[in-house]
């Protein structure tokens, strides 16, 4: 796996900046090297993955997350992480409190110069792992039937597809605003990696979704994602997908194979997240 940012470097150049490799090293060089800030939620910054770094520290941010994986391999000649564990939609303007201290808006971070942008946002905005929580306890009432679903989809409306689509303008307005402050940047909207099996029913009780709800949260990750494609296209940003690559890495494959951590991790990172694996595979 050592190898692997060397090849990040080589393939992200050739499609954020043609033609500006030196041969042999994958770096950009002269003028049109990058001038990155990283903006997003934990899936971003990568909590709990070693070594944690920057402040302030309630922001979790990995010195292995995928920005800083992306940000080496580019050779970016300045590079801001301004992600932060927690982060929604409103965080890329407003203060964002965290144990201890308080993230400033992440746009902040973004100024005329800057040539690259990535945003990975909207789970929370969803409450995606919080969700997916709630739907464990809820499996012990009913393993093999569908009690997440039943809970979300009460009284006829789907709430949870309901917060996709609210989320949607939330992201066109944060969009917007990166394009004024970053009128030269190449903006890149990060996708969900895969986080259930993408067939089959799970694997309950090693990892607490009932059977019936597999399904159900597996559509609900795919319309966030959809979404963001969608707003990334009318945007004016590329869509980076992460999922169809992590299928078969999801939070029910073994240690060495999951990209994504279940209730109880098995390595360091935190519950119903990427590991490290899954950050090198984002980035």
């Amino acid at each position: 796996m050592r190898a692997l940012p060397v090849l990040i470097a080589g393939t992200l150049l050739a499609v954020i900046m043609p033609g500006v490799a030196a041969a042999g090293t994958g770096r950009a060089t002269g003028p049109a090297a990058a001038r990155y800030v990283a903006l997003g939620d934990s899936y971003t910054s990568g909590p709990l993955i070693p070594s944690q770094t920057g402040r302030p520290a309630g922001c979790l941010r990995s010195t292995h997350n995928y920005p800083s994986l992306v940000a080496g391999a580019l050779g970016a000649v300045s590079f801001t992480d301004a992600s932060c564990a927690g982060a929604t939609t409103a965080n890329m303007t407003q203060p964002q409190a965290v144990t201890p201290g308080v993230n400033p808006p992440q746009l902040n971070a973004l100024s005329a110069r800057t040539t690259l942008v990535t945003l990975g946002i909207g789970g929370n905005n969803v409450d995606f792992s919080g969700i997916v929580v709630n739907c464990a306890e809820l499996s012990f009432t009913s393993p093999f039937g569908s009690p997440c679903k039943d809970y979300y989809t009460a009284g006829g409306t789907d709430r949870l597809a309901r917060a996709v689509a609210r989320t949607g303008p939330k992201v066109a307005a944060v969009l917007a605003e990166i394009h004024q402050r970053a009128p030269q940047a190449r903006v890149l909207v990060v996708g969900y990696p895969d986080l259930l099996p993408s067939t089959g029913r799970g694997c309950w009780p090693l990892v607490p979704i009932a059977y019936g709800d597999v399904p159900y949260l597996r559509g609900i990750e795919i319309k966030l994602n959809a979404m963001l494609a969608a707003r990334a296209a009318a945007g004016g940003a590329t869509f980076v997908d992460t999922y169809a690559d992590s299928i078969g890495h999801d939070f029910c494959q073994p240690p060495g194979v999951n990209w994504v951590e279940g209730l109880v991790p098995t390595s360091p990172a935190a519950p119903m997240h990427p590991n490290a694996l899954g950050e090198q595979a984002m980035a």
